[in-house]
């Protein structure tokens, strides 16, 4: 009988010094832990939706363009509302950009290979200054869609599409920079 308490008397002093031990220095680093993916996987997919809405909306602005004063059909009031439109689309990219840009470490370092950092540093730099530039709108939407995709694919495509596309995808984001850096940025 004795040999019984004793096990469960050191069973039970070893359950609760195992107890406290986790839960005073386990816990609590799993749980910093926990918040911290959650808090990156929350920057991946705020990066993934702010790159769809720039697509969807420069390819809106490209298939709705303002139409000429002169051209039949159109009324005042509807150039008026189509312009309110655009106006909205262009602030929607205004605003994509600018999270793009203020929350690059957020989202850019949370990908471990170099290459794609540095990919996610420069689209969301480019892709604010494009935005920023004096250059048409209709210049403005057809780069953003050239930088756009590319860099969509890479980091949200699937693995296949990734692998397959990514000596061609570097390669139209690298012509789009160059292009960027060497066409004037006013008309």
């Amino acid at each position: 009988m004795p040999d019984t308490l004793l096990t469960l008397l050191v069973a039970t002093a070893t359950a609760v010094v195992t107890a406290l031990a986790t839960g005073l220095l386990v816990t609590p680093r799993m749980e910093a832990r926990k918040k911290r993916l959650g808090d990156v996987h929350a920057a991946r997919d705020a990066f993934r939706t702010h790159l769809s809405r720039i697509a969807s909306v420069c390819a809106l602005l490209r298939q709705v363009p303002l139409p000429a004063d002169g051209e039949p059909g159109w009324t005042p009031v509807m150039r008026q509302r189509l312009a309110g439109e655009r106006e909205r689309w262009w602030q929607q990219l205004d605003e994509s950009t600018r999270w793009l840009i203020d929350n690059v470490a957020a989202y850019a370092e949370s990908w471990g290979p170099q290459p794609l950092v540095v990919l996610a540093v420069q689209y969301a730099g480019n892709a604010r200054m494009v935005l920023l530039s004096e250059r048409e709108e209709v210049t403005k939407a057809e780069i953003l869609i050239a930088l756009t995709l590319p860099v969509q694919r890479q980091f949200f495509g699937w693995p296949w599409a990734r692998a397959r596309h990514a000596v061609a995808d570097r390669q139209c984001f690298a012509q789009t920079i160059a292009r960027i850096n060497t066409e004037p940025a006013a008309p």
